[in-house]
């Protein structure tokens, strides 16, 4: 929570105070760990003319406006930049690929275990629970997000917060969940179904999840980022529901939740191999229901790669 990395020509330095420093100097065997005295502001200005510079870029979509103007000092200039680290992030290492997809397995694990522990007098809050545990119990750090769980009509709100009100019968479940692993994160979404379905629910279903597949066709290296998100909105203008699709068709995925690249309309860049990014289509309709479905993509050999075993079609549990 307290930490600064400077990068130079030659050398590399992470600066951290007192409850960090032993374990960074234990982890980062290739870095100058410096351990930071007093006031935080102080010692990186004298530090920073310590080490001859007098031209620091910084990453202005992360650094507070308080906390740069408190770094002004005669002597050094500031330039900001904007994705630096975002942009280097949007390609994964080999290495990064490997945990990801190790992430994906086990929140595959977490949701299996959770649908068989699914009865009527739950709640909400009380699945989240269980998703929390599960999460622990199979060696996860904690949960990438706080889980969404949503019955019934709350499932119409794609960011709904997981309440304590009581999962309903014959409605249907959206559960939108993660876990953290070896310091990388997982994004998953199903919608099942508690009871018998009603034919508008499954009739939409069919149209949310032929859109996933659609989307996912459009994962090749070289393709437009952006054909992903228009495909599936096309397809749903054919089906004349695209006004209850509200939120961009995906996001990148690392050791954040949300991480570039942006899987949207408006996205000016090619799909390259080693991106991993969600695809997430769903329809929402006020009042009455939603559904999303949502796995991870990895760009592999010039194609999407699905890790999750978890097939799309609705799954629907009865008691």
């Amino acid at each position: 929570t307290h930490a600064y990395v400077i990068i130079t020509l030659n050398d590399l330095f992470f600066l951290t105070d007192g409850r960090y420093f032993e374990k960074a100097k234990t982890w980062l065997k290739n870095w100058n760990v410096v351990l930071i005295k007093n006031s935080a502001t102080k010692f990186l200005k004298k530090f920073l003319k310590s080490i001859n510079l007098t031209t620091i870029g910084f990453e202005k979509d992360f650094v507070t406006c308080e906390f740069r103007e408190k770094l002004k000092t005669r002597g050094l200039k500031f330039k900001g930049f904007s994705k630096v680290i975002k942009n280097l992030r949007k390609i994964k290492f080999e290495e990064e690929i490997k945990i990801i997809k190790e992430a994906i397995k086990k929140t595959d694990e977490v949701y299996k275990k959770i649908l068989n522990q699914i009865t009527p007098e739950l709640r909400e809050m009380d699945i989240r629970k269980k998703i929390i545990y599960e999460i622990f119990s199979i060696g996860g750090e904690g949960e990438s997000f706080p889980a969404i769980i949503a019955s019934d009509k709350n499932s119409a709100i794609p960011h709904w917060q997981t309440s304590f009100s009581s999962i309903k019968y014959n409605a249907p479940l959206l559960i939108d969940m993660g876990l953290i692993w070896q310091g990388y994160v997982s994004d998953f979404t199903r919608t099942i179904f508690l009871g018998k379905p009603f034919k508008e629910f499954e009739y939409y279903y069919e149209i949310v999840k032929t859109a996933w597949w659609k989307g996912f066709e459009k994962v090749k290296t070289g393709t437009p980022i952006k054909e992903i998100d228009l495909i599936i909105r096309e397809y749903f203008w054919q089906k004349g529901v695209d006004k209850y699709f509200i939120h961009a068709t995906g996001h990148g995925v690392g050791i954040e939740i949300h991480e570039e690249p942006k899987v949207y309309k408006e996205t000016e860049e090619v799909i390259e191999d080693n991106m991993v990014f969600t695809i997430e289509p769903g329809l929402y309709f006020p009042n009455k229901f939603g559904i999303r479905l949502e796995n991870i993509v990895i760009v592999n050999n010039g194609k999407g790669e699905i890790v999750s075993q978890i097939p799309l079609d609705l799954k629907i549990l009865e008691f």
